[in-house]
């Protein structure tokens, strides 16, 4: 006789005294305190989904019938926080958040629950959050994502009326240096004569279309129309139509012809974006030239590239969904690169001059 099929973990920690149930094939949770023992409580259902807020307001209530005092954890109160969230990330465009910000938010979290889960969320302060913040001091944008993260659930955390006082109040963030940073031509040439396969198509959609990861590995044929991709964009929801170029369009003619996304992984599915950034790295682990690059680079890459071919500002912000204010960013930045590389062209032929002259020592 086949033994009986056992729960399937949920993506939660269950709270103390809530337990899953497995019935005609479904998984139903219940709170009932000492279960299985000789003074257990009533068995009182929860419903099936502990990643919705319904599970969690019948949670409260069971615990309001209960005897036994409460203990408001981090894990506990973050992971009601996540429900929450997660009920605003939508498949339509009714969504009012994005499905990669509520990815950050858990990722971010994640941290503050491997750091003081199973301790009462009241007790967390400030002098905590910068203890956490301190310990990532060599990754400052994780860091930093950490803490604005934790300043959105210590808001909501507050109004729900789990803890009195801010848990980020006087936390610095730290300071970066400029973010992500464009790709030079020497290190998009030797991308461009080591990469292939997959990595190559990914390189070559990141470059020449200036969308972001969660964007360009859904790109196919479908999103074609009339020389452009016409897309929605995942993060934003921002309708764009960007241009195929003539070097992409090169590279698309070789690429099979058939339905779904251009990158698809060996085993035939998908990549997310955070899949075929894992590989990107691991490439370039072998390959000097390109220490220090990301993906997101290329972002910038592509709309100081728009510029230098004459593009307005504005027609760049439509071609690529992103602010005008990032792109004059991306762009000064190019500038003042290109136009110091200049000054010291120049500096170097007046030298010369100089020199020719007579009117320097070169000894």
């Amino acid at each position: 006789m086949p033994s009986p099929k056992r729960p399937r973990p949920t993506a939660v920690d269950l709270p103390q005294y809530v337990f899953p149930i497995l019935a005609r094939g479904k998984i139903y949770y219940y709170y009932q305190v000492g279960r299985n023992t000789a003074a257990q409580g009533p068995r009182i259902p929860l419903g099936k989904d502990p990643q919705s807020p319904e599970f969690w307001v019948a949670l409260r209530e069971a615990q309001g019938k209960s005897a036994v005092p409460i203990v408001n954890t981090v894990n506990l109160v973050i992971d009601e926080f996540l429900a929450v969230e997660a009920k605003r990330v939508a498949a339509t465009g009714q969504a009012t958040l994005s499905a990669s910000t509520y990815d950050h938010y858990r990722r971010s979290l994640g941290i503050a629950k491997r750091a003081w889960g199973t301790l009462p969320v009241e007790g967390v302060r400030p002098a905590h959050v910068k203890k956490l913040m301190e310990g990532m001091a060599n990754t400052p944008a994780k860091a930093n994502q950490f803490l604005a993260t934790t300043k959105v659930f210590s808001g909501w955390a507050i109004v729900s009326e789990y803890i009195t006082q801010g848990l980020t109040q006087g936390v610095k963030a730290y300071t970066t240096t400029g973010g992500h940073r464009p790709w030079s031509d020497a290190q998009v040439a030797v991308a461009l004569s080591k990469f292939s396969g997959n990595l190559r198509k990914g390189f070559m959609l990141y470059l020449y279309s200036g969308q972001r990861g969660q964007d360009v590995v859904k790109l196919g044929p479908t999103y074609v129309d009339d020389g452009g991709f016409n897309l929605g964009q995942t993060k934003t929801g921002v309708e764009v139509w960007c241009p195929i170029v003539p070097e992409l369009a090169a590279e698309m003619a070789a690429w099979e012809r058939r339905p779904g996304p251009f990158l698809l992984q060996p085993n035939g599915r998908p990549y997310t974006r955070k899949k075929f950034w894992e590989e990107f790295i691991e490439a370039i682990e072998d390959i000097p030239e390109l220490a220090g690059v990301t993906l997101h680079g290329l972002r910038c890459t592509a709309a100081i590239r728009l510029k230098q071919a004459g593009l307005s500002v504005p027609q760049i912000s439509d071609i690529m969904g992103m602010s005008m204010q990032t792109i004059s960013r991306y762009v000064k930045y190019a500038e003042r690169k290109s136009g110091g590389k200049e000054a010291l062209i120049k500096l170097e032929e007046h030298r010369a001059s100089k020199v020719k002259r007579g009117a320097v020592n070169v000894k």
